[in-house]
């Protein structure tokens, strides 16, 4: 399987900042679960976004990976400036010997399941739904970056951890599991993504609270799995309220996570 790296649709739009389902390490093990014989993660820089789609077919496809089929889907482009499509490869076939296979898309319920309706599900929310999609539960892999500790203050310590580039799933609490890395097991908490409007935040945060942990995860790489959407973040009137109703988001999460 050939890859580009950046996402060629990042690289173009720099204002597109969330957008990944996945980050780079995370596509690798998901297609090694496929055993995939070969990964090619090939770097997509402005040299190589200038390369005609007859020089793609020709020098790539052709001479480099020597392909003999070619899956690829009906939205498929390639080449500078996105000239090439599934027509030119199929009119090369007999240039280049190789066979170009077109699956038809997966359809449930006359919707096509793509990854721009996995993102559509995330932002909306409906993470059950997405990862049932997906066959596997979306994670997002971050660093635990110092925070104001305000968590702390109330009697629900967190881990401040930034969404970096991937999507924004819809803003408030969900139920978690935490893995840390190079552990097999997992721990189980409560996630909120939003402004903490209480607290008057600025800057988005997925704040991460792990049931019965005590430890320094500072600077620790964590990987947050979303299980189940609880409730949308809302502003609460005092601090009271705010610890109140996070006690019931933490019994909620516990059943979930079950």
């Amino acid at each position: 399987m050939i890859t580009f790296e950046p996402v060629p649709k990042m690289y173009f739009n720099k204002s597109l900042k969330n957008f990944r389902i996945s980050n780079l390490s995370q596509k690798v093990k998901n297609l090694e679960k496929l055993n995939i014989d070969f990964i090619i993660i090939k770097k997509f820089d402005k040299k190589f976004s200038k390369t005609k789609s007859e020089t793609f077919i020709k020098k790539i496809l052709y001479k480099n990976l020597k392909a003999k089929y070619i899956f690829v889907s009906n939205n498929f482009r390639f080449g500078n400036k996105r000239e090439g499509n599934v027509s030119q490869l199929k009119i090369n076939e007999k240039n280049y010997n190789y066979k170009t296979i077109n699956p038809r898309p997966l359809l449930i319920k006359n919707k096509i399941i793509s990854s721009t309706y996995i993102r559509k599900l995330i932002s909306s929310g409906k993470i059950e739904n997405a990862n049932k999609l997906l066959s596997r539960n979306w994670k997002i892999q971050s660093k635990v970056e110092k925070g104001r500790q305000m968590g702390k203050k109330i009697g629900f310590p967190t881990c401040n951890m930034s969404i970096k580039d991937y999507v924004i799933a819809k803003k408030g609490v969900y139920a978690v599991k935490i893995y840390q890395k190079n552990k097999k097991s997992f721990l189980r908490g409560i996630a909120n993504l939003g402004y903490r409007p209480t607290f008057k935040q600025k800057k988005l945060l997925l704040e991460v609270h792990i049931f019965n942990y005590h430890g320094n995860l500072y600077n620790k790489h964590l990987t947050i799995e979303f299980i189940s959407f609880i409730r949308e973040e809302k502003k609460f009137k005092n601090v009271k309220q705010l610890k109140n109703q996070i006690s019931l988001d933490v019994k909620i999460a516990k059943k979930k996570l079950n």
